[in-house]
């Protein structure tokens, strides 16, 4: 029987209570860690060199619900009452509203260093250091709102120019495609600066501090967020019906992509799956 993922908003104390005993349950055994590297270990850009699966490709959306599954299901075997709830950013818009409260993910980092002083994440608590980073920082920061050069989340509508394009993702299948719903989610525009971060990659930088790069998953508000991301997948999916992830086939050998993307039925790295088994989870899990 699949089970339910909901609004972080809609969770009672005790849900509360229970997600974030989970989270830092994997924490101390040193298996959150483990989801922190291996999304360092997948973060490649397009002028890397090799596959990408996780970021600016057609698989950023299946590469991250299997990451999620990963999660939730480590969470699970702790406690099998929690689910990931997701962070809906265009509604709870302000850096004060949930999830920013002291019962969940705490607040905004003080400005001296963007340390979060807050919450159960908080250095201070000695149950969040950081281990697996980009830099030597011990202890989880945010900048929420981005207070030297201030950006906003993403608009319901801006979320919506997305999800009303009929076609997954297109050629040449990267950061650079100005058309389909992968890419206008991911997030990647023209230009330079805050103008050119569109929805995902907005959110990561008004979050700020821990979120900005591939250590992203030590802020656990990265759970959120992605499961966010997956709901608008599964809504695309639903209103697009006769649409389905794109490339089918894998990229000729005299296209530049050619083994640097995952076509529908290839094995999506680190996993056995293909973003085609990953199409519907239903059985899974749903979205309240």
């Amino acid at each position: 029987m699949a089970y339910v993922r909901k609004n972080v908003r809609a969770l009672t104390a005790g849900e509360r209570r229970r997600f974030v005993n989970a989270l830092l349950t994997l924490k101390r055994r040193g298996e959150y860690d483990e989801f922190v590297r291996m999304h360092i270990d997948f973060y490649a850009a397009d002028g890397e060199k090799g596959l990408r699966t996780a970021h600016m490709a057609p698989s950023f959306l299946p590469w991250h619900r299997r990451f999620l599954l990963e999660l939730e299901r480590a969470l699970r075997r702790v406690d099998s009452s929690v689910t990931v709830p997701y962070w809906d950013w265009t509604r709870d818009r302000t850096t004060t509203s949930v999830p920013w409260t002291k019962d969940l993910l705490g607040g905004n980092g003080r400005r001296s260093d963007r340390q979060v002083m807050t919450g159960p994440f908080a250095y201070a608590t000695g149950q969040w250091t950081i281990k697996e980073g980009v830099t030597d920082g011990r202890f989880l920061t945010r900048d929420l709102g981005r207070s030297a050069a201030p950006l906003r989340l993403p608009t319901r509508s801006e979320l919506q120019w997305a999800l009303d394009d009929p076609v997954y993702d297109a050629w040449p299948w990267d950061s650079t495609v100005r058309k389909g719903f992968r890419n206008k989610l991911e997030g990647w525009g023209a230009g330079s600066g805050s103008a050119s971060w569109k929805n995902h990659n907005r959110v990561h930088r008004w979050v700020g501090g821990a979120m900005l790069g591939g250590a992203s998953v030590n802020d656990p508000v990265f759970w959120l967020h992605h499961a966010f991301l997956d709901l608008q997948w599964y809504r695309w999916q639903r209103a697009h019906r006769r649409h389905r992830y794109l490339p089918a086939e894998p990229p000729r050998a005299s296209d530049a992509q050619h083994r640097r993307v995952v076509a529908r039925h290839q094995k999506l790295p680190p996993w056995d799956e293909t973003p085609d088994q990953l199409d519907d989870v239903s059985r899974i899990y749903r979205y309240a």
